[in-house]
């Protein structure tokens, strides 16, 4: 599972618990999806590729923040990640610092705690199409 980590700051020394889903916000007039596809290029530089998409559904931030998700199948080369910048205080920073490929544990460990349903989910769904 490629996982992210935040830039900036505030997420410079975290990290179980910190890491996250590439996300953003879906702007006014734009579907999850199309926006899930936006943020993704934003803040990795990489094209989503045209694929099938298993939705993982829903789970609700600490911050009351609503994230949907999905998976997709692809092979990203980390080293050609570009990601996007943002700016505090009159210093840019890069919206996500790294992507690592993670093992599902892995990725439970370091992620947000609200996020991991979606590695459960992604398990199962990926386990039901096996069978």
């Amino acid at each position: 599972m490629l996982i992210a980590h935040p830039g900036g700051p505030w997420f410079e020394k975290r990290d179980a618990g910190s890491w996250s889903l590439v996300k953003g916000i879906v702007k006014d007039g734009e579907g999850d999806r199309d926006a899930a596809i936006r943020e993704f290029e934003e803040e990795t530089g990489w094209p989503v590729p045209e694929t099938d998409w298993i939705s993982l559904g829903e789970t609700m931030l600490k911050s009351r923040k609503v994230v949907v998700a999905w998976a997709i199948e692809s092979d990203f080369d980390l080293t050609t990640f570009n990601p996007g910048t943002f700016t505090l205080y009159g210093r840019e920073y890069p919206e996500i610092d790294r992507v690592v490929w993670m093992s599902p544990d892995t990725a439970r460990e370091k992620l947000n705690p609200a996020q991991t349903v979606f590695v459960d989910r992604l398990v199962a769904e990926l386990v039901d199409s096996e069978n």
